[in-house]
């Protein structure tokens, strides 16, 4: 059998390992290109060849050091980063010992490299009382104000990635009598949660005042009628909530992104009671540092979850500690970090 060239392996590794095999989304497949790209410029770079007369045998495990090295040193990426690029690349020389045997030995050098330790960053989250304030805070008129806040009920309704947002269609929706989501996460994975009443009472309105009911049709969508970005729903959450980052007085500023309202989910449900396990499925959710399998929660115990942490009502007296004392619990915020 012939040894296939670093051109094929490239491509069949993107096209057939991960879309096929690993079913990542095409962000997750992008941020492998870009890493591969400045791997192999960076190769090109220290054979002082062009690209195209690149093999397989260039890409050893000192021209792996040599990239991250230059990741810190010239482009000045933080840890973080360096140590994605090296996550994929050892993806990469994974996949290249299924196809080449003779290149376990080098595969096992590059795996062999550490990553970097880095502190993990804060994990962010809005009290029940910045919620009540946010959404009293929401325009109330003009042509995106219920799209608005229809969108920022959702997220924080179902703890949704962006890109599970974005990506959400009208035929994923049921808004009858038992009103749930259906939301197509990472590894191609799908998942449902519940609605609460207000979520699905303000969806229907949505759609109904849409250019488009069709079920192919995007639930969130721009003045243009095409589906907001993730870029766009980013700007629309940090837009509605900048006064959020103003009154955090002596603290150092902090940006809210709709990744915070993943983890105001979890936070929220956590402090109403709800078992971490039922959270998990929830969010779709399978911890990287465990091998255990959680089976999937049914619909009927998500039910009752939601039911236990009821979306924010103008004028409610209920009344909560500021401060609960799971905070302090370092296991449970080692959990809220990794979601």
């Amino acid at each position: 059998m012939n040894t296939p060239t670093l051109g094929e392996l490239l491509h069949s590794f993107f096209e057939d390992h991960l879309k096929c095999q690993k079913g990542l989304r095409l962000t997750s497949v992008r941020s492998y290109r870009d890493g591969m790209s400045l791997f192999l410029q960076s190769v090109a770079k220290q054979n002082r060849s062009k690209l195209s007369a690149l093999t397989i045998a260039d890409l050893t495990c000192e021209r792996v050091l040599a990239f991250l090295n230059e990741l810190e040193a010239e482009r000045h990426n933080n840890i973080r980063t360096r140590n994605q690029r090296l996550a994929a690349l050892r993806t990469f020389f994974e996949y290249v010992v299924h196809r080449m045997p003779e290149g376990l030995k080098e595969a096992e050098r590059i795996a062999a490299i550490p990553t970097k330790r880095v502190p993990l960053p804060e994990t962010r989250f809005l009290d029940r009382d910045e919620v009540q304030n946010l959404f009293a805070s929401l325009p109330s008129s003009g042509w995106a104000a219920a799209r608005d806040r229809t969108l920022l009920l959702f997220l924080y309704n179902t703890g949704a990635r962006v890109q599970e947002v974005a990506d959400l269609c009208v035929k994923n929706l049921e808004l009858e009598s038992t009103p749930r989501v259906h939301l197509h996460g990472k590894g191609d994975k799908w998942r449902t949660c519940p609605l609460w009443k207000e979520t699905a009472e303000a969806l229907t309105k949505l759609l109904a005042a849409g250019k488009s009911a069709s079920p192919e049709s995007a639930v969130f969508t721009a003045r243009s009628g095409l589906p907001l970005t993730r870029f766009g729903i980013y700007k629309l959450v940090r837009r509605h909530t900048r006064h959020l980052c103003k009154t955090q007085a002596g603290r150092p500023t902090r940006t809210i992104s709709p990744h915070v309202f993943r983890h105001t989910a979890a936070a929220h449900l956590l402090e109403s009671g709800v078992e971490v396990n039922v959270i998990r499925a929830w969010l779709g959710h399978v911890g990287l540092e465990t091998t255990n399998r959680y089976a999937e929660i049914n619909l009927r115990m998500k039910q009752k979850a939601l039911e236990a942490c009821q979306p924010p009502v103008a004028g409610s007296s209920a009344t909560r500690p500021a401060r609960s004392v799971w905070r302090d619990d370092a296991e449970l915020m080692k959990w809220l970090k990794a979601l």
